[in-house]
């Protein structure tokens, strides 16, 4: 298993090079080939994930994991360079418990999302292409430990997504892939500067190596000896805001999540699952392996501003969702809306909350990819997802109506479901920092009638479209509402029966991911 890793984030773009020489009208090759290619990725994942070792305080010893092919690291570039002296970039991949189970998560929902797009019937070679290269950037990003490893997959995400969006979207699909990629290239370049900083501060782009103070040189702008000051704040502590910044647009968090409903409604389903089961979890994840395990001191010092930012992310998503009539961008504001419990577990500090966190990265990343599958079912069937139009769906498809059901109670956080665990665990850790002063308590208060407001919008939504007297609007035909195909029961019952199994056991994620975040949190309550 010595290149496991390479083999799992490299072999889209293997089997993209092969499509190049299959002729268009080949379209079940492109369909066949992506599921194959992304169901054996998912699987080697599996094997990483169920082999790591339970225990390890990987933000330390990661190094010792290399002999089991979690950890693989060598020279790409080392060159003297000018008054730099030394360039040097290293391909170094690994897994720890910060980005295991994300990780997994990543391949499966790409599965998910390649079984999907068997519904692509237009310009499928482009389409399949474009899907293998954001399969490989995706995957990549998750598991670079190499700081510009890392930016190089992040930049190369927005190629395919906007493309994916802006060709086989809906009506407003070329604004609305615009608006994602000018967003998310805003983000890019807040992280490129920092980027800049620490290699110039450590000459490394060593993600673990950053985490040592000692490698920073103290007379550089990112070590705190330097008394350097722009607008009050010191240079690490603009690297936090830097990071912070760019890594919410991709979460995304209120103000910076305006792109988001839009990239939604136009994208076809598949990149829909995508773009919500994964890509926003790379926000996730990239705030905590550079913002707060590289400037921990600077994390704790904004804790406050980070759970305030995460609170209103919570409470404004939830209002807006209440308010919308578009199933799709419903679905979309309750994202920004559970995204914020992301920024409320890490503002915490605590075991509890950023395990938490994580958790909600995983479960959302199932449960999102399951809500926009069963908006997409509607979708393909009547090209409308205008909730006034339908009435009673449940008396006509009756499995699509129990799969959706399952999906929103799920969602809303009832227990025995996955959404439970993460939001449960967000607020243990809210709570309990509000305990002890690191915050105040009635931002943890404040953030339960999230639970509130989702179970309003949930609830009316299924209430409106599935049940009471049948009747659809007239422009649509009913007999195109016919109940879930075997594809579409596939996808739905697979994500509801993980939904369950990660709600019941979440020692499952807990296992791998606690003794990294107890280290993480121990360099956090120590500054």
């Amino acid at each position: 298993m010595t290149y496991l890793l390479s083999i799992i984030v490299f072999l889209p773009l293997f089997f993209l090079l092969i499509f190049c020489f299959v002729p268009s009208q080949q379209s079940k090759i492109f369909k066949m080939g992506s599921v194959a290619v992304t169901f054996i990725q998912f699987v080697l994942s599996l094997v990483a994930y169920l082999v790591l070792p339970k225990g390890e305080q990987a933000l330390i010893g990661i190094t010792d994991m290399a002999t089991l092919g979690l950890v693989e690291k060598y020279t790409w570039i080392d060159v003297q360079i000018g008054q730099l002296g030394r360039f040097k970039i290293d391909y170094f991949l690994g897994i720890d418990g910060l980005n295991a189970a994300l990780f997994v998560l990543s391949t499966f929902v790409l599965w998910i999302g390649s079984v999907s797009s068997w519904e692509i019937q237009e310009k499928e070679k482009g389409y399949f292409s474009l899907y293998m290269l954001l399969s490989t950037s995706v995957t990549g990003c998750f598991v670079a430990l190499d700081f510009f490893l890392f930016f190089l997959f992040f930049e190369f995400m927005l190629l395919p997504m906007y493309f994916l969006i802006g060709l086989w979207g809906g009506k407003r699909r070329e604004y609305a892939a615009v608006k994602f990629f000018i967003y998310t290239f805003l983000g890019s370049i807040f992280i490129l500067i920092v980027l800049i900083g620490l290699y110039l501060s450590t000459q490394s782009f060593d993600m673990l190596a950053m985490t040592q103070l000692a490698n920073f040189r103290p007379d550089t702008v990112f070590h705190p000896a330097n008394d350097f000051t722009l607008f009050s704040f010191s240079t690490r502590e603009w690297a936090f805001i830097l990071l912070f910044l760019g890594f919410i647009i991709k979460l995304p968090a209120v103000p910076m999540h305006t792109w988001l409903p839009d990239a939604h409604v136009e994208a076809p389903t598949p990149i829909s699952v995508v773009l919500a089961g994964i890509l926003l979890k790379v926000g996730g994840y990239g705030l905590i392996r550079t913002a707060y395990c590289i400037f921990p001191e600077i994390a704790f010092q904004f804790s406050f501003y980070v759970a305030l930012i995460g609170v209103l992310s919570m409470l404004y998503g939830a209002f807006v969702a209440l308010g919308q009539t578009n199933l799709k961008r419903m679905i979309a504001y309750s994202s920004v809306s559970h995204m914020g419990f992301i920024l409320l577990g890490l503002a915490s500090a605590t075991v509890e909350g950023i395990n938490g966190a994580i958790y909600q990265l995983f479960s959302h990343g199932i449960l999102s990819s399951m809500l926009f599958l069963c908006a997409g079912v509607i979708y393909s069937r009547t090209h409308h997802l205008e909730m006034e139009n339908y009435r009673g769906l449940a008396s006509k498809m009756p499995q699509y109506a129990v799969l959706v059901t399952l999906a929103f109670f799920a969602s809303l956080g009832l227990p025995t479901f996955s959404g439970f665990i993460g939001e449960l665990m967000v607020f243990l850790g809210a709570f309990e920092a509000g305990a002890v002063g690191t915050l105040p308590l009635w931002l943890p208060m404040l953030s339960i009638f999230t639970l509130l407001i989702g179970a309003g919008y949930f609830l009316w939504t299924l209430q409106k479209m599935f049940f009471g007297k049948f009747s659809v609007k007239e422009s649509i035909r009913v007999e195109a509402l016919t109940d879930l195909t075997i594809r579409e029961k596939l996808m739905l019952v697979t994500l509801g029966v993980l939904a369950v199994v990660f709600g019941l056991f979440p020692s499952l994620i807990l296992n791998v991911s606690n003794s990294s975040v107890e280290y993480l949190v121990k360099i956090l309550q120590a500054k």
